[in-house]
């Protein structure tokens, strides 16, 4: 049997890969955070109207120290797609979890120099 989908909802154009990639290129770690070695997940939910501009969003589950206001900053600058069904304004309800982990650090190779002097 197959299922009807009357109502379209908003979604990220080019899907969860491309919503993930643009998290990871936007997110800036906060200061406080990195300090206080904080990592964590933050939950938000918004919502998407039907032109797919992205209002009411609010902290589900945060970190504080800073990542939650990133949190909210990253999830306001997503576009979704407009979205028409028969004239009729649709407002989708989303929630996404954003990931904070300190970036862990290359360890750097030590060369050190030396002679034998006798």
């Amino acid at each position: 049997m197959e299922e009807k989908n009357f109502i379209k909802k908003a979604h990220y154009p080019g899907g969860k890969k491309a919503l993930q990639e643009f998290i990871k290129s936007n997110l800036k770690y906060p200061e406080e955070a990195l300090k206080q070695k904080i990592e964590g997940d933050v939950r938000v939910k918004f919502k998407v109207n039907s032109l797919g501009k992205v209002f009411e969003a609010h902290i589900v589950r945060g970190i504080n120290n800073g990542c939650d206001k990133e949190a909210i900053r990253i999830v306001k600058k997503l576009k979704y797609q407009k979205t028409s069904n028969r004239k009729i304004r649709v407002t989708t309800n989303k929630k996404i979890t954003i990931q904070f982990r300190l970036p862990s650090k290359q360890r750097k190779q030590v060369i050190i120099n030396y002679e034998i002097i006798k």
